[in-house]
């Protein structure tokens, strides 16, 4: 079923992010949809998450941006369940010709060989080792890692090759996978960053409706620290005018709960994100969307999203500065670093498999 860029009064869907489901900007047609009284079922079909499986050669996607401390991640799922009505991965579903609105966050794909996958690639002869990230785009522990378990099949595949990784979520299904991370972070070899985008449970819910609540994500934090793994905790997006006044409390909670380092991201808001996130302002911050985004144009060169290089995580001008001033005064009086400790490369190896013959030294 495809939408209008408003959905029509009474299908506004409840626990999603976005309230409209324009169509994809590479599809030729444009669907409308409208209310004609015959179909009760209508909202109950906009809400369901549909998921289907999605046959890769490969897993590992590679970059060279200056932007990130990277060159390769995975991404186990295409679309996001958590419905975060900020995600700047929502463009992506336009290339499976799908709307990056209510499609993004109900229209899923998964990668159910994404471990055996996982293992030829970095089994592979000249495969140089580097730390992967995970949760780069969309979330790989949102909920429908509990019943399908790619993200477990390929830390399962890491840990044997003593692989290191980076991993990013906002998601509490990670405790599930303590078991593995904390002997893989005893020898250097993972560290997890965790989204905190507001500390107000009613503002996450209308923000990041399917996402745990803040609180919950702090107890997380908490755990993974207790279990020995480095966490650093993520401000991401920062909202200009929204969300902004909460950073210095939001590292206070995470370093009390056992963070070790902190970063911050600027809201972005590229292609199909920003009229979206426009939406969702009038929906739900009608008395503050004006302000919201002449400040996000302000810091964007006077335009909703910029994708220069050096600013796009961070933004420019006096209010960009002053906001990274006000990170580096909460950092310290946090106790946090920028950066936890460096992820070992050194003691990566390939298992053997039954029939090869083993080393003489």
């Amino acid at each position: 079923m495809f939408f209008s860029e408003t959905l029509p009064l009474g299908l506004v869907p409840k626990a999603r992010g976005s309230t409209s489901n324009a169509t994809g900007r590479f599809e030729r047609l444009a669907r409308e949809t409208f209310i004609d009284g015959w179909d009760a079922e209508v909202e109950e079909s906009v809400l369901r998450t549909t998921t289907v499986d999605e046959r890769v050669r490969k897993i590992l996607t590679r970059n060279d941006s200056p932007d990130i401390p990277f060159d390769r991640s995975i991404n186990p799922y295409r679309g996001c369940e958590h419905g975060c009505s900020y995600c700047f991965a929502r463009p992506t579903h336009a290339y499976l010709g799908l709307s990056p609105g209510l499609d993004f966050e109900t229209r899923l794909t998964r990668k159910p060989e994404a471990a055996q996958l996982l293992a030829r690639e970095i089994a592979a002869r000249g495969y140089e080792v580097a730390p992967i990230a995970i949760g780069t785009n969309t979330d790989p522990y949102q909920p429908i890692e509990a019943r399908d378990r790619i993200m477990r099949g390929l830390l399962e595949v890491l840990a044997e090759h003593n692989h290191p990784v980076a991993i990013t979520t906002k998601g509490t299904l990670i405790e599930r996978d303590i078991d593995i991370l904390k002997p893989m972070a005893a020898k250097g070899l993972v560290h997890v960053g965790i989204s905190v985008t507001t500390l107000g449970s009613r503002l996450s819910r209308q923000l990041e409706p399917r996402a745990p609540v803040p609180a919950r994500r702090l107890k997380t934090i908490r755990a993974l620290s207790d279990a020995g793994i480095p966490v650093r905790v993520m401000v991401a997006p920062i909202i200009p005018a929204l969300t902004d006044h909460e950073l210095e409390a939001i590292l206070a909670a995470a370093a009390t709960h056992g963070a070790r380092a902190a970063a911050y991201i600027m809201l972005r808001l590229p292609l199909e994100v920003a009229p979206l996130f426009e939406d969702w302002l009038a929906t739900h911050v009608p008395d503050r969307a004006q302000r919201v985004m002449n400040r996000v144009r302000e810091i964007r060169g006077g335009k909703a999203n910029s994708a220069e290089f050096g600013t796009r995580m961070t933004g420019e001008g006096e209010w960009a500065e002053l906001l990274h001033k006000r990170f580096e005064i909460a950092l310290s009086r946090a106790g946090l670093s920028k950066r936890t400790p460096p992820l070992r490369t050194d003691l990566f190896a390939v298992p053997p498999k039954p029939g090869d013959q083993l080393s003489l030294f």
